[in-house]
């Protein structure tokens, strides 16, 4: 398969996928250009997104970028300001800075079939501007557009002067001050606002449409969740679409002993939570968290809810609202001035033409992408970060590698007949686990390491068997992965070498 001649590439988002692809293609000695509309790199983690109370669901040593640790004083479970700057600090420390170009919106992009070069059509405070690159990389990651439902009544509900709003768009609890708040939702980001607004509201409620397991940072308040849900371990407690090695026995004739562990630990968080008495029992079993995400307990969520200072309203949602009350679908009303919705993102990428996302996207409006990173048949066009993970900066970093190896003909691709094949099985295995809920394909969780494992393979590379199997029964360390781009240069160089003799 011939490689583009690649000179310069545009990224498209300064979240972790673009700042890690920016600093892999500079690496491998490309020139780079990242667009960002925010006024600061951070993605999610930016003080335009960030909600009070926001947390990292990882533990920072899990959630850090391969050859950049966090700072050592920063607490186990950093806030998303201290995310937000590690990753400025990231951008000083291999001098990205230069090739970030921020408040700047992407406007439109059109691939030239003559010059095979990419248009990029972009806007800021001097006005519009257009450049042309070999190559382009989307980073604009899968929380790009807020998604807030539409309600019966809302308008009267406004014009009266209630609000509602995203959770990434709520800054502050002091807008919530002495206000009956609802919140909608019961992922993470929904009950980290509900349990950061209690003590500042009137009256905070959360409506939840279906009840989720919560996963403890502390089983017992001893364990650390890490040591068994952020292992490999962890991850083949889970059935994988192909079933290798000790994962077949643990779905075969092992299957009590994955199906005995995951009874425990259900059986642990029950008690205690107190989910029974409290009535917040999901009545699924545990491992029905593979259907969309581990969300982990927020703090003091559950001891609200025991103490009657957060009230939980289940497998309902609103039906009705008038100016001040909220009519459900259970026939409660419930007093409100204040509507946050923890509702999740709708995966957009508003700058390509209708044409474009029809080639990129399947019939049920999936990204189709090879390996999460390729559209198939599309030229000098990847996609980074495509892939909600438990350790997203790891197959962001694996991602950027596969794509540096791809544009340096260090990959042996599938035919397209292959490609499309391998990705329709995929996004039909990923569309049955979760029951739909896979953000229109990018769902990969809770299978991140496979994710990683997968395109080291194609890149043939891995990391020790002794790193490997540590990571069986001790937490996932990105530092265990930092050898692999200076071996894929290494052997790049090599390869040009070869060829000029």
């Amino acid at each position: 398969m011939d490689q583009p001649q690649v000179a310069n590439i545009a990224i498209v988002g300064a979240g972790f996928a673009g700042l890690v692809s920016a600093k892999v293609f500079k690496d491998f000695g490309w020139s780079v250009s990242v667009f960002e509309k925010d006024s600061e790199v951070g993605g999610v983690w930016s003080s335009s997104r960030r909600y009070p109370g926001l947390t990292t669901q990882n533990v920072r040593s899990t959630y850090a970028l391969s050859d950049f640790p966090y700072p050592k004083d920063y607490p186990e479970w950093p806030s998303g300001e201290q995310v937000q700057k590690y990753m400025a600090a990231y951008v000083d420390h291999f001098g990205l800075g230069d090739a970030i170009a921020l408040n700047t919106m992407v406007e439109s992009t059109i691939f030239e079939e003559a010059t095979q070069s990419w248009n990029v059509m972009t806007s800021d405070s001097q006005g519009n501007h257009e450049e042309k690159f070999d190559f382009l990389v989307v980073a604009n990651g899968i929380f790009s557009d807020p998604f807030v439902p539409k309600f019966e009544g809302e308008q009267a509900f406004l014009d009266a002067g209630g609000t509602i709003e995203h959770a990434c768009d709520f800054h502050n609890v002091d807008e919530v001050v002495g206000k009956d708040v609802l919140v909608v939702g019961f992922g993470k980001s929904a009950c980290d606002v509900a349990a950061a607004t209690v003590g500042t509201s009137k009256s905070t409620t959360v409506v939840a449409r279906k009840i989720i397991w919560k996963i403890p940072k502390k089983f017992k308040n001893v364990l650390n969740y890490k040591m068994l849900l952020l292992t490999r371990m962890g991850e083949a407690l889970f059935p994988y679409v192909e079933l290798k090695g000790f994962e077949k026995f643990l779905h075969g004739k092992g299957k009590a002993v994955s199906a005995g562990m995951l009874g425990s630990v259900q059986s642990v968080v029950t008690s205690q939570f107190k989910l029974d008495d409290i009535d917040l029992n999901p009545h699924t079993g545990l491992d029905t968290i593979v259907r969309s995400t581990v969300s982990l307990a927020s703090d003091n969520f559950f001891t609200y809810v025991q103490e009657g200072k957060l009230v939980v309203e289940r497998d309902t949602e609103i039906t009705k609202l008038e100016p001040g009350l909220a009519t459900l679908g259970n026939g409660k009303q419930i007093p409100v001035e204040a509507i946050i919705c923890g509702t999740g993102f709708y995966q957009g990428v508003p700058f390509f033409s209708q044409e474009l996302m029809d080639r990129i996207t399947d019939s049920k409006n999936n990204f189709r992408l090879y390996r999460q990173i390729l559209p198939i048949g599309v030229p000098r066009l990847a996609f980074n970060g495509y892939n909600s993970s438990f350790f997203s900066q790891l197959n962001a970093e694996a991602g950027a590698w596969w794509i540096a190896a791809h544009l340096s003909g260090m990959l042996e691709l599938p035919s397209d007949a292959e490609q499309i094949a391998f990705t329709d099985k995929r996004l039909e295995w990923m569309e049955e686990r979760t029951e739909g809920k896979h953000a229109r394909g990018t769902n990969i969780i809770p299978f991140s390491v496979h994710n990683v494992d997968e395109l080291l393979s194609d890149l043939d590379e891995k990391i020790s068997g002794f790193k490997r199997f540590q990571e069986w029964l001790l937490p996932i360390d990105p530092r265990n992965y930092a050898s692999i781009e200076g071996k894929l240069i290494k052997r790049r160089d090599a390869q040009i070498g070869a060829a000029k003799r």
